[in-house]
């Protein structure tokens, strides 16, 4: 579900991963409400997934929105590294 090289953004809640996906959607950025990878934990269990050149923008409209994220990751050669 998660390519190479794709980033996935965490959240304390469904409430603000729908949200996120909302406003992400809003601006339209190509982004995927996913279940969270079981490599990383989530308080909710769900993710937003994206591709890597979007994670400035990504991060901007979440901020400019005052929902912040909580984790980035993205996936390298099957590991998960943090952005965030």
């Amino acid at each position: 579900m998660v390519n190479d090289g794709d980033c996935v953004a965490l959240f304390h809640s469904v409430h603000r991963v729908m949200k996120a996906e909302k406003i992400l959607k809003g601006q339209q950025l190509d982004v995927l409400l996913i279940p969270a990878p079981r490599q990383l934990t989530a308080d909710c269990g769900m993710a937003v997934r994206y591709s890597y050149e979007l994670h400035s923008q990504v991060v901007q409209a979440l901020t400019e929105a005052s929902l912040p994220l909580v984790e980035a990751w993205q996936m390298k050669a099957g590991i998960y590294r943090p952005l965030v």
